[in-house]
């Protein structure tokens, strides 16, 4: 994945950065068989309240159906092509499997056009290929991990990340996450082996608000320039501090820090390391 670094021909160009995506599809149209409707909610819920700030507007989309189970038992697939998701950061593979089906999963780094995958136990530690974390060694970089068995892979799916499968014990795996989190997962969930594609997503500088509309973000407008009916941060003179021990959002909760995870929370025993501060 390369970036590119646009001249500043325009104020909208000035420190623009961009991706030059390595996808295989020129017209880059989708399988139309493996796509749905896309609505979109403006940040509101079935009551026409907004419960999400700062969405709304954008290009329309195309959802692509994703394969995150994995669960093509020992049938291989070929890649047809890799191709850009409006829905995510990753890029997503076409996969023709060899009983005729196709199937969209996320696309690893490096993984080409031609390239045969598998789902198996007793599959190579290549990119693309799923196994369960029993069969997975230690030390292997992977994605799209499971939590229950059976569920899909739920977490380590963005541009980019990747986890670390550390060690094994009985019956669970300790993987380092992203957040560099330590978590016992049990070893009959499945895995991809490989970081996730599109690594310089981070690097992208959009640098001017249409192409965040674009995007569906509309505007975020800062606590302290608000009047204190609309803000906890508002009021005051000039440029006035937050007045608070502590910042708060505009419902009085605090925020930028607070902990908010419950001690209680039933998934904490799998926690061996928090996540970084």
């Amino acid at each position: 994945m390369a970036l590119k670094f646009h001249k500043p021909t325009s104020p909208g160009t000035r420190g623009r950065v961009s991706l030059i995506r390595e996808t295989t599809s020129k017209e880059n149209k989708p399988y139309k068989l493996l796509t749905s409707g896309k609505a979109k909610t403006g940040g509101r819920n079935n009551q026409g309240k907004i419960t999400v700030r700062h969405i709304g507007g954008g290009q329309k989309q195309k959802y692509r159906v994703i394969d995150f189970k994995r669960d093509k038992i020992s049938v291989p697939g070929r890649v047809e092509s890799i191709e850009y998701d409006p829905g995510r950061t990753a890029l997503i593979a076409l996969i023709a499997y060899k009983d005729g089906e196709k199937r969209y999963i996320l696309a690893p780094a490096g993984l080409k056009k031609g390239d045969i995958i598998i789902t198996s136990e007793d599959a190579d530690i290549k990119n693309g290929n799923c196994l369960s974390l029993r069969s997975i060694p230690p030390g292997t970089i992977i994605h799209n991990i499971e939590l229950k068995p059976g569920c899909g892979g739920v977490i380590v799916r963005s541009a980019g990340a990747s986890a670390q499968l550390l060690a094994k014990d009985d019956d669970f795996a300790h993987v380092k996450l992203p957040s560099l989190e330590v978590r016992k997962i049990p070893l009959d969930c499945k895995a991809t082996v490989g970081q996730i594609s599109n690594i310089d997503h981070e690097n992208v500088v959009l640098a001017k608000a249409g192409r965040s509309r674009k995007l569906g973000k509309r505007p975020t407008v800062r606590g302290t320039a608000m009047n204190p009916v609309d803000h906890p941060h508002g009021g005051g003179e000039g440029r006035s501090p937050v007045g608070l021990p502590g910042p708060q959002t505009p419902w009085g909760k605090p925020a930028l820090g607070y902990k908010t995870r419950n001690p209680k929370k039933h998934s904490s025993k799998f926690i061996l390391k928090r996540r970084k501060k």
